[in-house]
């Protein structure tokens, strides 16, 4: 019998080869999982809340039912496989209990902010509208570096008004009788909550939307009060009485900040000066969080012990730790309230308690596991929190601080020994400097993505600003609100008004400086969540394992550096049209825009530079109706038309104007019969798509706001 042909045999056995070598690499990759996980045992609780926003941020990210729907069924379908999935008893077990797990939160995560935004979102009202109505005031904020005060309503239910709306009224029409549970009636212009104007521009639909309000607007006329308040708002009440006695201790500014420290109403900062305590990165003192309640607390638990340990009876008997954290739990408790109960400030508060609790059963009190559950609760009860800066920056914070004075080093480093004064002084300095960088470093990303620029200067004023807010200015306050009782807090009020000058020019200082600022375009989500899970890597994993991050968090950074401006910026209304210079100028369509129109363009183009209106650039012609611009991008002429005002126009001479025109932007509807030879971005086109961002390569790239919206109850059509 002749023998097989023996390449035929071998070619048979190939596929056998290799599925054999590709079961093994599976195999020493899953036990590779599984040893890993192993090590990481203790460290896996904190990654709850990290993977249960994951699931809720693809809420966000995701366009619409179909794929939140697809997410959750197959989040729960592969969690309960996974589990489910045969093997033997033990091998594998951690792995597959984790990847269930991060299969199910995922899905819950989008569920659960599906559900919040069903339950509480408002539709925005179809068109702006001039009306008037009977409301009644649920909430009032003073803003008298405004002049206005800003009325939250509650009006019935029908077809032309939601229930819930916010109205500007202007200072000259105030009325003491403005107060919660007051029914007025007023005359207002009404339009629906400002969406993002630009491709990753501020969103204030988007936090109106789980506000449950579906209109802004201004009073038109003085409102008329109907019926007065009959409800009693104690803490209400009490915090406004306490906002103007501290205002009235000590004038402007530094009044209004030292009642921000207090009360949480910042409605009375200059905007020049809130401006440069957000470049000297010193914003953060001005909103009330983790810095505000952790001193009151500590305040209160040290003053407390030592108090209470004066008394050898109550030493002897009693633990005085414990009744030490009662009373800072209360103390937290009412500042939290007075100040208004904001998220960030709720978010400290339960952090404190927390705290608090451990040091009361004699556990460490600060980690990463009092972290993680601070940011589970906040995450459960207010989801929507996760995708705004102020959760972002107070958490990645404060997993920076203690991931970093838990590195074997910086304890070494900085840990508490006998030594001379100085010594211990310089050593406290240099940590609190270690400290701001670290933090500087990482909330910069987050900071260019929300704000699209980053203080450079940050840890250096915050080596002064931290321990005179924290030392000095809070403890000078509550110190003149206590002489006030009896008539005494005057000479207080004068030293720390004077050290609230010294912080704002310090602010002011830092502001000044050449560099203080760093602008970037808008960052991409794909970025920025690279840059989040390489952060939360770094601190959430342990041993050398963690180094590991060093590698996304490297890519990310360097892509940064590769980001160019857009071209061309056109606002969603149409009205506004940016173009960047050569020079690192921003050239606008309108030099009448306002400072907020101006601002989110030059945030969003990433520019820090001068303003040129368009009539007077050299690569302009402009008439009273129509600008021309030519532009010369990447080896083509590229020609913009845009226009300025509302006359109309022979419909034959800007038919033949578009023609030649490569884009043409307006804000009015354009006829058919203007066709320019690539973009036509006027009244009807913006609607739909809301503002862009050009870029003239070769292909043209175009970003749009509604790319990023998709199918949410916050984002409109017009």
């Amino acid at each position: 019998m002749p023998k097989s042909n023996a390449p035929s045999t071998a070619f048979q056995k190939v596929p056998s080869a290799v599925f054999v070598a590709l079961h093994l690499a599976v195999q020493r990759a899953l036990s590779g999982a599984e040893e890993f996980l192993d090590r990481q045992r203790q460290y896996l609780p904190l990654w709850i809340p990290a993977v249960f926003g994951a699931g809720i941020a693809s809420w966000f990210l995701l366009d619409n039912a179909y794929q939140w729907i697809a997410v959750i069924l197959g989040g729960f379908a592969a969690g309960l496989l996974i589990s489910a999935a045969p093997g033997r008893s033990g091998r594998f077990g951690l792995l597959k209990r984790v990847t269930a797990l991060v299969f199910i939160l995922f899905a819950v995560g989008c569920g659960l902010i599906w559900l919040k935004s069903s339950v509480v979102g408002a539709m925005p009202l179809e068109r702006p509208v001039v009306t008037k109505f009977h409301a009644q005031i649920d909430e009032r904020v003073d803003m008298p570096a405004r002049a206005m005060v800003r009325l939250v309503l509650l009006t019935e239910k029908s077809a032309d008004l939601s229930a819930r709306i916010r109205v500007n009224v202007p200072e000259k029409w105030n009325d003491a009788g403005f107060r919660k549970g007051a029914v007025i009636a007023l005359r207002a212009r009404l339009m629906p909550p400002a969406g993002a104007a630009l491709p990753g521009a501020y969103n204030f639909a988007r936090r109106a939307w789980f506000d449950g309000i579906s209109a802004t607007g201004s009073a038109l006329e003085k409102p008329v009060i109907i019926c007065g308040s009959r409800q009693t708002d104690i803490l209400g009440d009490a915090q406004s009485r306490l906002s103007r006695h501290i205002q009235s201790q000590i004038a402007g500014s530094e009044g209004a900040i030292a009642a921000t420290l207090a009360t949480g109403d910042r409605g009375g900062i200059a905007d020049a000066d809130a401006e440069a305590m957000r470049r000297a990165g010193l914003a953060h003192l001005l909103s009330i969080s983790g810095l505000h309640v952790s001193a009151i607390v500590g305040a209160i638990y040290l003053l407390v012990v030592k108090l209470l340990a004066l008394s050898p009876y109550l030493a002897l008997r009693y633990r005085l730790p414990v009744i030490a954290s009662i009373a800072a739990a209360l103390g937290g408790l009412t500042y939290t309230l007075l100040t208004g109960a904001q998220v960030p400030t709720i978010r400290a508060c339960i952090a404190a308690i927390l705290v608090l609790t451990a040091l009361a059963m004699g556990r460490d009190p600060i980690s990463m596991r009092l972290v993680a559950a601070g940011a589970a609760f906040v995450l459960i009860f207010w989801p929507e929190a996760l995708v705004g800066p102020s959760f972002q920056l107070s958490f990645a914070a404060v997993i920076t601080i203690i991931a970093l004075h838990q590195l074997p080093w910086v304890k070494r480093t900085f840990e508490r020994r006998q030594e001379p004064i100085l010594r211990r002084f310089m050593r406290f300095v240099a940590m609190l400097f270690l400290t701001g960088l670290a933090i500087e470093i990482a909330l910069m990303p987050i900071a260019l993505y929300h704000f699209h620029k980053a203080g450079i200067y940050g840890a250096l004023a915050n080596i002064i600003a931290i321990p005179l807010t924290t030392f000095v200015i809070m403890p000078l306050e509550a110190l003149a609100l206590s002489l006030d009782m009896i008539g005494l807090g005057g000479p207080v009020w004068m030293i720390c008004g004077k050290a609230l000058s010294f912080l704002l020019g310090l602010a002011h200082f830092v502001e000044a400086q050449p560099g203080s600022v760093t602008r970037l375009p808008s960052m991409s989500v794909f970025t920025f969540a690279i840059f989040v899970f390489g952060g939360l890597w770094l601190a959430l994993i342990d041993g050398k394992a963690r180094l590991i991050a060093l590698i996304p968090l490297g890519l990310a950074a360097l892509s940064l550096t590769f980001m160019r401006s857009p071209d061309i910026l056109v606002h969603s209304t149409g009205a506004h049209l940016a173009v960047t210079g050569e020079n690192g100028e921003l050239v606008l369509l309108r030099d009448r825009a306002g400072d907020y129109t101006v601002s989110t363009l030059m945030e969003n183009a990433g520019i820090e530079g001068q303003v040129t209106a368009m009539k007077d650039w050299k690569n302009a012609q402009c008439s009273p109706d129509f600008c021309t611009v030519t532009l010369s991008r990447n080896g083509r002429i590229w020609s913009i038309l845009a226009s300025r005002s509302s006359y109309n126009v022979p419909e034959q001479a800007l038919a033949a104007a578009c023609k030649r025109a490569d884009i043409v932007v307006s804000d009015r509807w354009l006829p058919r019969s203007c066709t320019p030879k690539w973009l036509k971005a006027d009244r009807k086109m913006l609607s739909q798509t809301g503002g862009l961002s050009i870029w003239l390569n070769d292909p043209p790239q175009l970003e749009s706001v509604a790319e990023h919206e998709g199918d949410h109850g916050w984002f409109y059509t017009r």
